[in-house]
């Protein structure tokens, strides 16, 4: 019996068992009217090793289940709020102090997103002040926490091959700024990463299985580099576009990506829902990285923890990792 490697194997069980995956965590909504208690939820995830989660605002139920769980959290800002907090110093003040300082010392905030999925859109103006003014209330406060915000991939003009990756015309004026403040920041861009979408939206030149990452080849070679799941083609093609306005080394953390389980015939299957979400999985615990950034965890965000029932019906209501009783839609390998 060699003792050695014995016990170098019982201590790699007990840091996997123990931390979870340290890159994946899950999307929390409440869009529902029958999904459980929050103190349900958060026992919930620390029985899966779930460490991870991201809140779409800041409720109060929520945050006062998850003091002293040691899940890191992504605190959402609501897009309606955006205006004042862009405009009004003072609010975004308030704003920190009604809903991170009373919680700071109990719950470890990863970082605050002002808005979801707002550029493009009426909202694009209020982005960047309000990240400003959210940033310096924090550090008034004395709290270094890194705030960002959560694109979609509409921001890109081109992402195929992912070396074309590009900030559209109509967003650059909003999102080259925001770049080069994440850069003088450190802090990451958070992007809605759904090869689901793209695959829906054009089946006969994408395969499904380089959706599901269920793919044993390449399936697109751009320049030097190998694909062999969408998934990474899209993360590469927005770190292409944060290099070319001006954010080299801005990291990119995937806050939400999934693939529904009904709502979208055969191709919204809980098969293929269970495929695409445990082959994410294991291709994050990998630890390879995408082609461009090889050998980086990608902090990943799955979408999303329950199938919720006042979303719009069909798809929307179908990405839960669990029906609201708490019983697995799929088995998840956490």
């Amino acid at each position: 019996m060699d003792y050695q490697m014995l016990f170098f194997c019982v201590v790699a069980f007990f840091l996997v068992t123990q931390t979870g995956i340290q890159g994946i965590g899950v999307n929390y909504g409440l869009l529902g009217d029958n999904l459980p208690t929050p103190d349900k939820v958060i026992a919930l995830l620390q029985s899966r090793n779930i460490q991870k989660i991201r809140l779409f605002d800041p409720n109060h139920d929520v945050l006062n289940a998850l003091e002293g769980s040691g899940i890191e959290v992504v605190l959402g800002v609501l897009n309606q709020d955006l205006n004042q907090l862009a405009t009004d110093p003072s609010f975004a003040t308030i704003w920190v102090n009604t809903h991170v300082i009373p919680y700071a010392s109990t719950v470890h905030f990863k970082y605050v997103s002002a808005g979801n999925e707002v550029i493009p859109g009426p909202l694009s103006m209020y982005v960047l002040p309000a990240m400003q003014n959210l940033v310096n209330a924090l550090r008034s406060a004395n709290l270094g926490i890194p705030v960002t915000t959560c694109v979609s991939t509409q921001v890109l003009g081109s992402s195929y091959p992912p070396s074309n990756g590009v900030f559209s015309e109509d967003v650059a004026p909003n999102m080259v700024p925001i770049t080069r403040f994440l850069e003088a920041n450190q802090s990451p861009l958070l992007v809605n990463i759904y090869p689901y979408f793209a695959y829906a939206s054009d089946p006969v030149n994408i395969r499904l299985d380089y959706a599901l990452f269920t793919a044993a080849d390449v399936v697109v070679t751009d320049v030097y580099m190998g694909y062999r799941n969408l998934f990474d083609a899209i993360v590469d093609a927005a770190y292409v576009a944060l290099e070319k306005a001006g954010g080299a080394s801005v990291e990119i953390v995937v806050a939400e990506s999934g693939w529904p389980s009904a709502g979208n015939g055969d191709i919204a299957t809980i098969g293929n829902a269970e495929s695409y979400v445990n082959g994410l999985i294991d291709h994050i615990e990998s630890g390879v990285g995408t082609p461009r950034r090889p050998g980086r965890v990608v902090e990943t965000y799955l979408f999303a923890m329950f199938n919720e029932d006042l979303k719009p019906a069909g798809t929307e209501q179908n990405f839960g990792l669990y029906y609201p009783d708490m019983t697995e839609v799929y088995h998840v390998n956490f």
